[in-house]
This record gives C-alpha cells, sequence and structure tokens, in this order.
C-alpha cells in the first residue's frame, strides 16, 4: 500500500469510528469496525478485542475470525498472553516472533501457533490511566508492527475508548458498569443468533456475522436487536436464488443480499 492509499485508509478508518460515537451508537458495531479497520491498515492478519467487565475481569467482545476468538479465549482461560499483559500494565505489548515465547506464554504460544499466527500485538483501550480493554492484532507473518503501525492502532483505540467513555458516563460510574455489562450481553445473544445462521445457511460463524452486520446496517438496527430477533425467532434467515434473506416470521421480508 503506498503512502497516499494509507492516509486514505487512516481517514476512512477514522471517519468508520466516528460515525458509531453518536448518542445511541452501537457499541458491538465500533469495536467490530475499530478492529477490521485496524487490522487491513497494518496489514495484519486478524484481530480481536477485550473489554473489561463490572467485576474487573476482561471478555472477549469482538474477532475477525473463529482463528483469533480462539486463540484470544484461549488467553483468557490460562490468564496468560500478551493481551493480559497489555490489560495489565497499561502498555503495548508487541510479539514479532511468537515461536521463540518458549517459556513466557506457552499455552498462548500453542494456541497462537495452531491458529496460524506468528506475531502479535496488544495495544491497550485505556484514558487517563484507566484501562478498559486490550485491542489485539495477529499476523501469520513473524515480524514487529512499525512505530508507525502501532502508533496507528493506538490511536484507533483511543478513539474507541473516548467513544465508551463519556464524560458523562465517567461521571457516573454505574452507568459505565452498565453499559460495559450489557455490551458483554450483547455477545452472547449475538454469538447464539451466529450459531444459529451457521447451522442453517450451512455457512462459517465469520460469514454468519456479516449476515448480522449487514442487516443491521440496512435497517438502521443495532447487531444485538437483530440477533435477538433471530434468537427468539421473530427473524428467520433463509437462502434464495437471490441471495440471503431475513424474513420477518409475521411475513415480511428484508433482502441482505
Amino acid at each position: 500500500m503506498d503512502s497516499t492509499a494509507r492516509e486514505t485508509r487512516i481517514t476512512t478508518a477514522f471517519v468508520a469510528v466516528a460515525d458509531t460515537l453518536t448518542t445511541d451508537f452501537d457499541i458491538v458495531d465500533l469495536l467490530h469496525t475499530l478492529v477490521v479497520q485496524c487490522t487491513e491498515i497494518v496489514a495484519t492478519t486478524a484481530g480481536g478485542l477485550m473489554l473489561v467487565d463490572g467485576d474487573g475481569t476482561l471478555q472477549l467482545m469482538t474477532s475477525t475470525s473463529e482463528a483469533a476468538d480462539l486463540v484470544e479465549l484461549m488467553q483468557l482461560a490460562a490468564s496468560e498472553g500478551p493481551c493480559i499483559d497489555c490489560f495489565t500494565t497499561g502498555q503495548a505489548v508487541s510479539v514479532p516472533n511468537i515461536e521463540h515465547e518458549t517459556s513466557r506464554w506457552p499455552a498462548f504460544r500453542k494456541a497462537a501457533l495452531e491458529g496460524g499466527f506468528h506475531s502479535a500485538h496488544a495495544t491497550p483501550l485505556k484514558l487517563r490511566g484507566t484501562v478498559i480493554g486490550t485491542m489485539n492484532l495477529f499476523g501469520v507473518n513473524a515480524t514487529a508492527l512499525s512505530e508507525r503501525d502501532a502508533a496507528v492502532a493506538q490511536a484507533l483505540a483511543d478513539v474507541a475508548t473516548i467513544g465508551i467513555l463519556q464524560e458523562r458516563l465517567v461521571r457516573e460510574g454505574n452507568i459505565l458498569a452498565e453499559q460495559l455489562h450489557a455490551a458483554l450481553d450483547s455477545r452472547i445473544v449475538i454469538e447464539q443468533a451466529k450459531g444459529m445462521i451457521a447451522h442453517s445457511l450451512s455457512v462459517d460463524m465469520d460469514e454468519a456475522f456479516g449476515v448480522l452486520r449487514t442487516h443491521a446496517r440496512n435497517n438502521n438496527l443495532t447487531i444485538r436487536d437483530v440477533a435477538d430477533s433471530i434468537s427468539n425467532r421473530r427473524l428467520s434467515v433463509r437462502r434464495t436464488p437471490e441471495g440471503i434473506s431475513i424474513v420477518s416470521t409475521s411475513g415480511g421480508v428484508n433482502r441482505q443480499a
């Protein structure tokens, strides 16, 4: 990617993330947009993002692929890995060659290599010393992010942090906790709907999420709302000759593709 194209992509990424920072922004869409845009700009393969819940425990919020999903969940289960260190210290953690990490994070090393990843970079989401999560990027090549790419990742993470920690929510800590709890609840609902779509259409989980996200954007809904309607069978998904359709059980049809 030449410098002009890169600068255009960076500008587009900030606009895309900023577009979600409205009064009733969809937090899942915000975080997914952040990770997707960042992985593309810095030429990594996949990414994931974690947020801390009301009990101070990291929870996986979104990822760009099932392979990244598995690596992220393993880190949480084992309480080890670059994202854990990043969250604990509030500092970015770069791993240029995962294969060399034979003693620091053995469980992470095994899961990452099995997923085809050979490098990682974890970026903190923090504001005024408060760390609320981490964004984690994975690459198939053993190479470190350049200082410039690391700075872009941190800048995008900062934008998302500002969106999550709006001033009125910071002043009312109970509202912040409730918002993060609602975001974590949303992931459970979305994962259930993804599973239903994947099973009914014989597609993978990544494509199932794309169906949810596209329908939500096309119909000015949150991803959680669409997922909830599918899980509770107010909406159903089917494949037609024209593409994938999300169908209201009351008879209306919303064309997905």
